[in-house]
């Protein structure tokens, strides 16, 4: 049985990126930021927080395939560093993906047997449809490919995608419950996450991570009972930012069904709120994109 809240349409593909490439592999594929003489490079344009000044909220700079594919990369070598940092990695278990801007059914993901804290952005794989690493050193973790590759394959509109084993997430998971609109931050997921109502032991096959795929449809947020949290976003920013926020929102139902019997707020008061966030994909990649100024400053190393 599948428990789902949401019952609106599919978010629309989200436009190409702009830009050509006439390489038959994707140029830069293995970039670490370095010039084509191999001198260390600045970060560049887009890495600033839209708080730290100039134009607020302030536009996604147009990029070319190649500015694309490096700042994807960055940001997903920066929500491993978060995730690292906010205690949400359970030894090896977990990944997080970009879609390539180029090879749009290929990935990027994290080397399997690295923690999060050494994820860079040079260490990332590129990873095909058929699960063969195009880029980067062996091995692939074959749950990130079964989940991730299905995920990205039934959802076009979809660059990033987060999944760990956090606390919270796997608590609340064990319970079998959606997040409840209990808080003005829960109901940034009110009728836009669904419960994946079974477990068949570690995903292994892309059979299993097509049903995850399926039961996800629509929607940015997955509760996979007896397992975790899975969150999708278009783009990077926004699936990691979607993941710590229901990550905290599940900490904060846990709380407080410990404390006492929930009250939750109407259907009309919970759709009201939830429309109020419905910019969420800017408002995440905003709020992801303050941490990611300070994980950068902490650990500038993730950039190389």
């Amino acid at each position: 049985m599948t428990l789902s809240t949401h019952n609106s349409a599919p978010t629309a593909p989200t436009a190409p990126v702009t830009g050509t490439s006439d390489a038959t592999a994707p140029r830069g594929a293995a970039s670490d930021g370095a010039a084509p003489d191999g001198r260390r490079t600045s970060p560049g344009p887009g890495l600033v927080a839209p708080a730290e000044g100039g134009q607020w909220p302030r536009p996604v700079p147009v990029r070319t395939v190649s500015e694309e594919r490096l700042h994807r990369k960055r940001k997903l070598a920066a929500a491993y560093r978060i995730f690292a940092k906010f205690g949400l990695a359970e030894g090896l278990s977990g990944h997080i993906t970009a879609r390539d801007p180029e090879l749009t059914d290929h990935f990027w993901v994290n080397r399997f047997g690295l923690d999060f804290s050494r994820i860079t952005v040079s260490n990332l794989l590129l990873v095909n449809a058929k699960g063969k690493i195009v880029a980067g050193q062996p091995p692939l973790n074959t749950a990130a490919f079964a989940i991730h590759s299905q995920i990205h394959a039934a959802r076009p509109d979809v660059v990033g995608a987060a999944h760990t084993h956090s606390p919270y997430g796997r608590a609340l998971s064990a319970l079998g419950v959606p997040l409840h609109p209990i808080s003005q931050d829960s109901c940034t997921f009110y009728q836009q996450h669904v419960v994946y109502d079974e477990y068949n032991g570690v995903v292994l096959s892309e059979d299993e991570g097509r049903k995850i795929a399926t039961t996800l449809g629509p929607h940015k947020l997955a509760i996979l009972r007896n397992h975790g949290l899975l969150t999708v976003g278009p783009s990077v920013e926004a699936a990691a930012y979607r993941y710590i926020a229901a990550e905290r929102a599940a900490r904060t139902q846990l709380i407080a069904a410990a404390a006492g019997p929930l009250r939750l707020l109407d259907h009309e008061t919970a759709s009201f709120t939830a429309g109020q966030a419905a910019q969420s994909d800017q408002w995440d990649r905003w709020a992801f994109d303050a941490l990611y100024e300070i994980i950068v400053s902490e650990q500038p190393d993730l950039l190389t």
